[in-house]
């Protein structure tokens, strides 16, 4: 039954990928183990959940099917604010949490919520408060290798149909820090390797700009998007030196999102319908081939 709903809904699968890569930090790259932290995120997140779909949920489903359906995307972005939000204060972390699902009710268009959930709890909690912080260090270099088998596996597993978003990131950033760090400053390889596998900036470009629901549905306005996306998040971390600095500037981008989606008419991702939960007998949506949500 799990391989059935792994291999169906790819939300599962990011689920484990995460479950590992926390599972790693703490074995092996000896990050403390901070389970009150963790358990903040899980519990407030999943409390948020259960009370806005209880409020502001689509009554055209039942309350516990639309909790079977939501439950894997609360679970990824919980698990998104452990592997990347820091702080040593439980209310800051329930803040977070709240903000990242409260969001996905709140601010959204047309159906479609603005922002990435974690990111957006990220991003708040850091600038309203001076007891968070982004440790993208915590990762170091040498995580270069597992990230990129497990984000191959993933786009084979789960038939990823936008990785265009996360290869034009990639590129565009990993272009501009080349030639800055080894055209134009003449600094050696090994500087430029480092810089762009940390697996912080991996987890952000496979898992975090990749959200189907909080990305422009026209496929070149959605690259030229990305494009100036990684152009400010370079400008902000080579010469402003600000840790997270594609998240932020993700955070500050998505409001574009609707205009244009606006501008330049194409399909909206859409969940897909399994032939075992058929809307016209008023039953819910279920999830196939489908994207990560964090």
């Amino acid at each position: 039954m799990f391989l059935q709903k792994l291999f169906k809904d790819a939300r599962y699968f990011q689920i484990l990928f995460q479950t590992i890569f926390l599972s790693y930090g703490i074995l092996f790259l000896h990050w403390q183990a901070a389970w009150w932290l963790y358990s903040t995120y899980f519990i407030t997140s999943i409390t948020t959940q259960l009370v806005f779909e209880y409020f502001l949920g689509k009554k055209t489903f039942a309350y516990n099917k639309r909790i079977a359906f939501s439950f894997p995307s609360v679970i990824i972005s919980s698990f998104g604010l452990s592997l990347l939000l820091k702080t040593n204060h439980v209310e800051i972390a329930a803040l977070a949490a709240f903000i990242s699902i409260a969001s996905k009710f709140i601010i959204k268009i047309k159906g479609k919520h603005i922002f990435n959930p974690s990111a957006l709890g990220i991003v708040t909690a850091i600038f309203l408060t001076d007891t968070a912080w982004f440790s993208p260090g915590q990762w170091g270099s040498g995580t270069v290798i597992l990230f990129g088998v497990c984000c191959l596996g993933f786009i084979v597993v789960t038939r990823v149909q936008k990785l265009d978003i996360s290869l034009t990131f990639l590129g565009t950033f990993a272009g501009l820090l080349f030639i800055r760090q080894i055209i134009y400053l003449g600094w050696p390889i090994d500087f430029f390797v480092q810089s762009i596998s940390t697996g912080s900036l991996l987890l952000f470009s496979f898992f975090m700009i990749t959200d189907p629901k909080t990305i422009p549905d026209n496929k070149w306005a959605r690259i030229v998007w990305c494009i100036a996306i990684a152009a400010v998040a370079f400008y902000l971390t080579t010469f402003k030196f600000i840790n997270g600095a594609p998240i932020v500037v993700l955070i500050l981008a998505q409001p574009l999102v609707p205009l244009l989606d606006w501008l330049f008419k194409a399909r909206r991702f859409q969940w897909t319908t399994s032939p075992k939960y058929n809307t016209t007998k008023n039953d819910f949506l279920h999830i196939v081939h489908t994207r990560s949500i964090m």
